[in-house]
């Protein structure tokens, strides 16, 4: 399944290639890419844990950018 989400308050787009390498070690995930131009995430991963596999993106992203918010 892949979807897209909106982002809040990315700061930069160092921060948008480090949430990337993260969300892209989770296991599950096929692809992400994260746009900081676009303040877009974009998430391919496993259909039948998508909702787990989100949680952890969410996780992982506030390590990276604390103040960075994905509209789910």
């Amino acid at each position: 399944m892949k979807k897209v989400f909106q982002l809040e308050d990315l700061d930069c787009a160092n921060c948008a290639a480090k949430m990337e390498r993260a969300i892209a070690k989770i296991d599950g995930v096929t692809s992400a890419t994260v746009s900081f131009m676009t303040q877009r995430l974009t998430v391919e991963a496993d259909d039948a844990r998508f909702d787990d596999i989100m949680k952890e993106v969410v996780k992982t992203c506030k390590k990276v950018e604390p103040d960075c918010r994905i509209i789910l």
